[in-house]
């Protein structure tokens, strides 16, 4: 990281304040990108004046490597992760000599760990943050993309049916061949590298499609030959330690890999269809959740309230939204919050995702009659402070939690309901009654994600006034998009964060709840007196540049 000091001194020679930087500062912060790439692309600053001008200061070269081409042995010098992590690129080598692009170039440790790593002196040269990330991924994704077509051909032309009369040695023998298991490595590597939280294996009539979803979407990824589909399930399923011979029946496992030193978990699921056995694999990143709650999106006034209530000696917090909102995200930085070795946490999942320390996590599994109400009723007797019930999904699993916080247990667990308020009214379907719900329930978190703008390709744009005006927006702002481009995929979004809604049950709601009364009316007085619906919390964040309007009507259409 450059020294801020620096950039302030040149930030003030084109005429910016201190309150200015201030002000830009903050606003990178919450747009995640860095504070002379937010200037840049607001037309506050010229790029190359200002890289010149910092240049002079540090004493070091500046280079607009934007339309450099670079070779690939140089490439193989340094790898992808380490350019990515240090912030650098290899522009050139001579003799022994390494040319070398950095965000900063004063860094003398990076330089030395280069110069140790590759064997060759380091001539550093100033490049912007958002040059150097487009050269990564133009050169080492187009790199990466090469490389699965030529596996996606070598899988076509040398795969072949082996003529075994065992069906499973017959699938073990395919699946074991060099092209299928390169081709499963690589679709997997790739997927991890570009933040994919699902791979979807598609048999259609003449293709087999790979989708990857990035972001909460799904994009096609490559399509192979529907004859190399039986190789490929049996590869997955081989990595899972499932029964390759069962194509009938839905299966689910699980594997584990290292991807780029970092250690991944898989969970599988297959499932027979028309064309064939389909597969998704769930990707279960840990540092993508164990972020913290400061990083999940919270505004700076519901993050306070959320916050205390988790803190809270008793009671049920619950939180809200479809399949894919980040709740698991959200329960498990509010444990990792409030774990200590005070407290007696216990968990029960389905499945367990991520294992915490300090945090007793149970699977469920029904099978063997541990279901969410017998392992409650069970965890009971444990001596336990705080309980995460996975999901509240019938009246018996509802009830044993309201006793569990009736007598002084802090519970957290999931319902999927549209809105905060509409909780309060699934618990009465669900059978339990209203006036245990207002003497337990404290709090409910509704959430969804939103994809975030790139910031490398991040444009300011005037929307038209009946926009503006429909979505109660002040007249005259200036809101953001992307334009698309290699780092984002083309998609003009890279990375999510969440937008919520935090109904706390004070007397009044309370009151409310014990006289049965709708959802509407009670989200109704909710409002009034001050919470913050989805929707709005997501028109802030557009108003900041961190997402479109499009996102925050995409996931808050139906309300």
């Amino acid at each position: 990281m450059r020294d801020k000091k620096i950039i302030y001194q040149v930030l003030q020679e084109f005429g910016l304040s201190q309150k200015d930087v201030k002000k830009f500062e903050e606003e990178s912060q919450q747009s995640n990108i860095s504070l002379e790439e937010l200037l840049i692309n607001r037309k506050i600053i010229n790029k190359e004046d200002f890289y010149l001008a910092l240049s002079r200061r540090l004493g070091v070269p500046y280079l607009d490597i934007s339309g450099y081409m670079v070779d690939k042995d140089v490439l193989a010098l340094i790898p992808e992760e380490a350019c990515r992590s240090l912030n650098v690129f290899p522009l050139f080598k001579i003799g022994d000599t390494l040319t070398l692009a950095m965000a900063n170039p004063t860094d003398v440790d990076i330089i030395d760990e280069l110069r140790l790593k590759t064997g060759l002196e380091i001539s550093p040269v100033l490049a912007s943050e958002e040059d150097i990330k487009n050269a990564i991924d133009k050169y080492y994704k187009s790199s990466s993309q090469t490389q699965i077509e030529e596996i996606s051909q070598i899988v076509n032309e040398e795969v072949t049916t082996v003529e075994i009369t065992d069906e499973i040695k017959k699938l073990e023998e395919e699946a074991s061949q060099e092209p299928v298991v390169k081709f499963v490595n690589t679709v997997i590597s790739y997927a991890v590298k570009n933040r994919a939280s699902d791979i979807h294996i598609e048999p259609e009539e003449n293709i087999l499609r790979v989708r990857l979803r990035i972001d909460g979407v799904l994009h096609t990824f490559t399509e192979v030959a529907k004859n190399m589909h039986p190789a490929i399930i049996s590869r997955i399923k081989i990595l899972a330690r499932l029964n390759i011979a069962d194509k009938l029946r839905p299966q689910d496992g699980q594997f584990q890999m290292t991807i780029d030193s970092k250690k991944v978990d898989f969970r599988v699921s297959t499932f027979p269809t028309f064309w064939g056995e389909c597969a998704v694999l769930r990707l279960l990143d840990r540092s993508s959740v164990l972020i913290g709650l400061g990083e999940l999106g919270f505004s700076p006034e519901n993050l306070i309230k959320f916050n205390a209530l988790i803190k809270k000696p008793y009671g049920i917090i619950l939180v809200t939204g479809p399949t894919g909102s980040g709740k698991t995200t959200t329960l498990y930085s509010a444990l990792e919050a409030i774990r200590s070795e005070e407290k007696n946490i216990i968990t029960l999942e389905d499945p367990v995702e991520y294992t915490l320390p300090l945090i007793r996590q149970v699977q469920i599994n029904p099978k063997q009659g541990l279901t969410f109400a017998t392992g409650l009723r069970a965890v009971l007797r444990q001596d336990p402070d705080v309980i995460m019930v996975g999901e509240i999904r019938d009246l018996e699993t509802a009830e044993i939690a309201v006793q569990a916080a009736l007598t002084g247990h802090l519970v957290f667990s999931t319902l999927h309901t549209n809105n905060a308020a509409t909780a309060v009214t699934r618990l009465v379907d669900i059978g339990v009654e209203p006036y245990l719900i207002a003497s337990s329930l404290i709090g409910v978190l509704a959430q969804r994600l939103v994809r975030k703008i790139c910031p490398a390709c991040k444009e300011g744009y005037k929307p038209k006034p009946e926009i503006l005006k429909y979505l109660g927006l002040e007249e005259n702002i200036e809101l953001f998009k992307g334009k698309g481009c290699e780092e984002c995929n083309n998609t003009g979004y890279k990375g999510r964060t969440g937008i919520f809604e935090l109904l706390i049950i004070d007397d009044t709601i309370r009151e409310m709840i014990l006289k049965n009364k709708s959802a509407n009316e009670i989200h109704q007085v909710a409002v009034t007196k001050g919470m913050k619906t989805m929707r709005d919390d997501g028109f802030e964040k557009v108003k900041k540049g961190i997402t479109t309007i499009e996102e925050v009507l995409r996931v808050t259409a139906i309300f």
